[in-house]
């Protein structure tokens, strides 16, 4: 199971109260007061980690709940504080903030309504941490009140709650190219090609129903990530076929590759395609439209491929076209050039992941 956006109740642990006390022994029938404090509860921490990389731990238990500290007690005891609660999660995750004050309430909005539009934490470096619920302060006991005019207080204050609400999690997934291609048009076999990545590949449409991160290694320890994302259908940016689901895994993407069925194998016209790709990227957001990207002219062994490509740089004869069989692995070493000059890095020593 992938899960890649949920929301999640949150609640952080109160604080412990203080308490009223006063030393009772044989010898000290009279003693002063020695109520202790109570203990602050526990923080919610989300925790950017290598070892996840998806949401699906919060989809069968979708909160997170912190300890409260306990209650002081007498002879100046102060109450534990209750654990920090730490919730892992893959990096690129952003949260939001939801007004609704249960999960049943917020299950009932809808994406673009009942949430801060900003979010409130963007997570996409190993390790990082995020405070997202702070743990309540913990009462003071009597024994703080005492003075030479008060010899026998009782004041004392309870503990503060913590922290409450419901957050949405939503995964953007970090690549630094990503595919972008009608089902069945080859992005799947591509990116096992260009790297270790193992997806699903199939004859048929929507083989791929979850994003696939591959990586690519270059020669002087380079490498670059590149992002299979399951095929769109027209009118994706209205969320059809769910469009949103997978279209937000490419907004932190350096260059966009159009992978491009120039055979029709479907009977599907290339140049259409592109221009119904193009449109739905735009439509779904202006700023992703403006992102560098190039086209992929896949399945050029198949029958046809060779005269559409003829048609189809004519109609876009200032776009860089790099014709491909990903299936045969024809021509994948200019792909791979043109990304190892591109979006290739090295890794840092201390990098995880």
């Amino acid at each position: 199971m992938f899960v890649d956006n949920i929301r999640v109740y949150c609640k952080a642990g109160d604080g412990g109260n203080g308490v009223v006390h006063f030393r009772r022994e044989k010898f000290r029938p009279k003693g002063g007061p020695d109520g202790g404090d109570g203990g602050n509860g526990g923080d919610i921490v989300i925790q950017v980690s290598p070892h996840t990389d998806n949401l699906k731990e919060f989809f069968y238990d979708p909160k997170l709940v912190a300890k409260s500290g306990a209650h002081g007690a007498g002879a100046r005891k102060h109450g534990k504080s209750g654990k920090t609660r730490v919730a892992k999660v893959p990096p690129g995750t952003v949260i939001y903030r939801s007004p609704a004050l249960t999960i049943k309430d917020a299950v009932e909005m809808e994406r673009g309504e009942g949430i801060d539009l900003d979010p409130i934490a963007d997570l996409t470096k190993y390790g990082e941490e995020f405070l997202l619920c702070s743990g309540g302060k913990g009462g003071k006991g009597n024994f703080h009140y005492k003075s030479s005019v008060n010899r026998s207080p009782e004041e004392h204050t309870l503990g503060t709650e913590g922290d409450e609400g419901v957050y949405y999690f939503e995964l953007r997934r970090i690549a630094d190219a990503g595919m972008v291609g009608f089902p069945n048009a080859g992005k799947s076999t591509l990116v096992s090609k260009l790297s270790a990545a193992e997806p699903k590949i199939g004859s048929y449409p929507f083989t791929t129903l979850k994003p696939m991160v591959g990586v690519v290694e270059f020669p002087g320890f380079r490498r670059c990530t590149v992002a299979d994302i399951p095929g769109l259908i027209e009118g994706a940016h209205q969320n059809r076929g769910l469009g949103h689901e997978f279209l937000r895994h490419i907004t932190r993407c350096h260059v966009l590759l159009f992978v491009i069925d120039m055979a029709g194998v479907d009977g599907r016209d290339p140049i259409e395609d592109l221009e119904i790709l193009r449109t739905e990227i735009s439509m779904y957001d202006e700023d992703l439209a403006k992102f560098e990207w190039i086209i992929v002219a896949n399945k050029m062994d198949v029958d046809g491929a060779a005269e559409n490509l003829e048609i189809f740089k004519k109609r876009f004869p200032k776009q860089r076209i790099i014709p491909i069989s990903a299936a045969n692995e024809d021509n994948l070493d200019e792909l791979r050039q043109y990304l190892e000059e591109t979006v290739s890095y090295r890794p840092k020593d201390d990098e995880q992941g």
